[in-house]
């Protein structure tokens, strides 16, 4: 019988572990500046677990259930090998969320350390810096006792009770449905170009003892911003922000910003004359017209602009209207920001047209990271555990970068693979990405240990592992 020192593997299955711990230390590198702060608060033991609970989100691929401690539990590796039962895991994961020796506010710290990187690259290429800023729903329809949980628009009630021409009719609600969740407020820093980064997300309710206003935490996210980076950046705003009340903040901090405004708001022409902003250049001829590809579709489809100056009672300042017309819909755009010439135009046009970016992250925070799925009673230890979602996304948009595109192809080749044209042009393959993740580290499961000294007993097995390829 051969010895298993000179059992070999095949060249897949190498591979495959040799992708695997890549992995595994390119996520340790990573946390390194967030992992380096919390052994300074907690013990070292927790601050394993926090590593091993972005492995275990990683690898346990559940909408409905991807975020339930035991289920986190049962998916927790030891730096050993799996966790001998759930129990014991779940436990493990209880201990960090609930210590009171760390918060959410740290992580918040990490996330915005990264994005001021992304802030500063883009300022050195000279670019335009977009902070586009959003609300959603974490919506917990079944929930009634855990703190901070109150009543919540459900976009996703909405969504399902949409009419389908030709298909479905649905009469429209007079009402909005509620049901129980929580508010959902963030921004994002981007260019016109390339991949995202997480900045500022709160998490908050409009009930109870943690009950906050909407407009304060709006203006709360928008203060933390232009403290860091205000100068920079651009805010892009939807039609949700579309409010006299909201220009008084804006031009209280002093920012430039785009509005997609409300058609039937109303404006001062430069002529002095009031009319709603769908009045405003109705049957003049549009001034630019291009090209541009449909996201849905992925077609080219004819847009057209007509821009012109305008003014509103509650901004002291000038403001400029951009009419978009793209196959028959027009969109309304209102920002500070000079548009004198066509070039100008179409800069404010396809910066607000970034603006979907942040609603893919919504929805796959969401869907895919299992957002919704947490059952945790206290609204800190909530807040925990949404941060360490966080730090996972953050790191598979940082997996997307330029510098990891040779291990992001082979983790999808080896876990994930396409043959089709679509997904071999993805620029953000996030969903094959996740699901490549979590098949690879089921099959092989990373060996943690290139930030804190594994146990004992992991260094006497590398040490023999070592002994026998010297031998």
């Amino acid at each position: 019988m051969i010895r298993t020192k000179y059992d070999i593997l095949n060249p897949r299955d190498q591979e495959e572990e040799q992708a695997s711990q890549e992995l595994a230390r390119l996520l340790e590198t990573y946390l390194l500046p967030l992992l380096t702060y919390l052994d300074t608060l907690l013990d070292k033991r927790l601050v394993r677990t926090f590593v091993q609970c972005c492995v275990a989100i990683l690898r346990f691929r559940n909408n409905k259930q991807g975020l339930l401690l035991s289920e986190l539990g049962s998916f927790l590796d030891g730096y050993h090998g799996l966790s001998k039962s759930a129990p014991a895991g779940t436990k493990r994961v209880g201990n960090l969320i609930r210590s009171l020796k760390w918060n959410a506010g740290h992580i918040d710290r990490f996330l915005l350390a990264e994005a001021e990187q992304e802030v500063e690259r883009l300022k050195a290429l000279g670019k335009r810096i977009l902070a586009i800023m959003d609300g959603s729903v974490i919506e917990q329809p079944e929930s009634t006792s855990p703190e901070a949980i109150g009543p919540a628009i459900s976009s996703k009630a909405k969504r399902l009770n949409r009419s389908r021409v030709g298909l479905l009719f649905n009469p429209p609600l007079f009402r909005p449905i509620r049901v129980m969740g929580m508010e959902w407020t963030g921004t994002i820093i981007t260019g016109l170009q390339g991949i995202p980064k997480l900045a500022v997300m709160r998490f908050w309710t409009t009930k109870g003892d943690y009950a906050e206003k909407v407009r304060e935490k709006e203006e709360e996210v928008l203060r933390v911003l232009v403290r860091l980076w205000g100068p920079l950046l651009t805010f892009v705003f939807d039609r949700g922000y579309a409010s006299g009340p909201w220009l008084e903040v804006l031009q209280k901090y002093r920012v430039r910003f785009i509005i997609r405004w409300i058609k039937n708001h109303r404006f001062f022409t430069s002529a002095g004359q009031e009319k709603k902003v769908w009045q405003i250049g109705l049957g003049k001829k549009y001034l630019a017209h291009q090209l541009i590809r449909d996201a849905k579709s992925g077609l080219k489809v004819t847009c057209d602009l007509w821009w012109t100056a305008v003014r509103h009672p509650h901004y002291a300042g000038p403001l400029y209207l951009v009419r978009a017309r793209i196959q028959g819909k027009v969109s309304y755009l209102i920002t500070n920001e000079p548009v004198a010439t066509e070039e100008q135009a179409w800069e404010i046009f396809f910066s607000y047209k970034r603006r979907w970016q942040i609603e893919t992250s919504f929805r796959y925070a969401k869907c895919e990271l299992a957002m919704e799925s947490p059952r945790v009673w206290f609204y800190e230890d909530r807040l925990k555990l949404f941060a360490i979602v966080l730090v996972v996304y953050a790191f598979l948009l940082h997996l997307l970068g330029e510098s990891h595109t040779d291990l992001l192809k082979t983790i999808l080749r080896l876990k994930c693979h396409r043959t089709g044209k679509r997904y071999k042009q993805a620029l953000v393959p996030l969903y094959r990405l996740r699901w490549a993740i979590s098949r690879l580290w089921n099959d092989c499961r990373p060996l943690l240990g290139s930030v804190f000294p594994p146990d004992l007993e992991t260094i006497q097995v590398l040490a023999l592992f070592q002994g026998e390829k010297c031998s």
